[in-house]
């Protein structure tokens, strides 16, 4: 197939594919899926050989949310029976971050809902960070705490933070349909305040809101074009109780499509493979570590996840093996022999949106006037749900861990 020659030699030579490109991959057809999974693999490999980096959350705060984003168990509005809490105190957080490391975790994402921090919650985050950071020698932490005002990346640098999280979610010409209280540039003017500030910058999208073709190009581009070292892609989790809990778009070859797309644009990234996994892949799930590099160990912010010794079972049983704390996770010549959080400012979510859980109005094509992904121009007419696939049993609340008395998973 001569178009999956042609991403694979871009992919190894770290050029930017065309739109064209990038849309043909997730127009192409279940028969050539396996086609598509082993050449992107091929890219995967070049960069991250068969390392698969793993990630913890730890939701400091949660619910109670004042933004209205539309696919978020935390939004305004929200009525998701979810966990709801004040600021976990630094103690608490590092017991719940140590349950993630010892669990094999290399990062820890700090996630706290909100428009954004104020200066005293920059303080007790910084604390939370080196807290974590005392009792768990070599790990990653990064911060999720939506919206950064000026200086603010740089005061959690200084705290030990190495990276910072916030997701663009879906394209700049759709943003308005999923969110109103903030806009698409201010989640890119956050992504820079980090970069500026010297922070590793991770920003992603999701997939599955009802979104076209182009806007999932188009996003994976905005993302290309900012340079995060990570991108977390997240799949819809129909949260009962939010704007598009009745959003069930995807399937598991349409996930692995997309995934595909990511790496085919951003080749030498970590992509991680984040929120809805469960939901969405499920058996396919390790054909997924194909295409990307880094997964969520255990639960998420408001949803539970994987039990985490089936997440390690499964990584080995595909053939990878888990990224060591000494390992740096970026090729080279991204880290140019700096830190992997320093890299500058050349170059996800409004507080806890980091993993796409909980995910208003359904995203249309402007041009075609398609209600959804699902039967959006080029796309395959097998990659439709069909009746009754939905599968609502694998949504499930999380109700242990970080605001509970029940041990995490781990």
């Amino acid at each position: 197939m001569d178009l999956l020659k042609t991403l694979v030699d871009k992919g190894l030579r770290r050029e930017l594919p065309t739109r064209e490109e990038a849309l043909a991959v997730l127009a192409t057809s279940d028969d050539e899926l396996l086609d598509v999974v082993a050449a992107a693999g091929k890219v995967r490999r070049k960069w991250f050989g068969r390392r698969v980096k793993l990630n913890y959350l730890v939701n400091l705060k949660s619910g109670l949310c004042p933004e209205d984003c539309s696919y978020c168990s935390q939004r305004l509005g929200s009525t998701a029976e979810i966990l709801k809490y004040t600021w976990l105190a630094p103690e608490e957080a590092s017991r719940a971050a140590a349950a993630g490391v010892a669990g094999g975790a290399k990062r820890v994402c700090l996630v706290a809902s909100g428009r954004g921090p104020t200066d005293r919650d920059i303080d007790r985050v910084s604390r939370t960070i080196e807290a974590i950071k005392d009792g768990n020698e070599g790990v990653e932490v990064c911060a999720c705490l939506g919206l950064l005002s000026a200086g603010q990346g740089e005061r959690l640098k200084s705290a030990g933070a190495d990276a910072y999280n916030h997701n663009l979610n879906t394209s700049e010409g759709t943003y308005g349909d999923i969110t109103t209280t903030h806009t698409f540039a201010d989640r890119v003017e956050t992504v820079r305040h980090a970069q500026s500030a010297g922070l590793s910058a991770c920003s992603g999208l999701i997939a599955g809101m009802g979104e076209s073709d182009a806007d999932l190009v188009d996003v994976v581009f905005s993302l290309r074009a900012l340079d995060p070292d990570s991108v977390p892609v997240n799949f819809l989790i129909p949260f009962e109780g939010t704007p598009l809990a009745k959003e069930w778009n995807l399937t598991p070859q349409r996930c692995l499509r997309i995934l595909a797309m990511a790496r085919f644009v951003c080749p030498d990234v970590e992509v991680r493979l984040a929120g809805g996994r469960e939901v969405h892949l499920r058996t396919l799930q390790p054909l997924a570590l194909h295409l990307v590099n880094s997964i969520f160990l255990g639960d998420y912010l408001t949803s539970e996840g994987q039990e985490g010794r089936k997440d390690l079972e499964m990584i080995a049983d595909a053939g990878f093996v888990v990224e060591g704390a000494g390992e740096t996770t970026l090729p080279e010549h991204r880290t140019d022999g700096a830190a992997e959080g320093a890299r500058g400012a050349d170059h996800a979510c409004a507080g806890s949106c980091g993993d796409g859980e909980g995910q208003g109005a359904a995203l249309r094509d402007p041009a075609a006037g398609s209600p959804c992904g699902a039967h959006a121009p080029g796309r395959p007419a097998g990659d439709a749900v069909p009746a009754g696939g939905a599968r609502t049993d694998l949504v499930a609340v999380r109700r242990r861990g970080a605001g509970t008395d029940l041990a995490p998973n781990a």
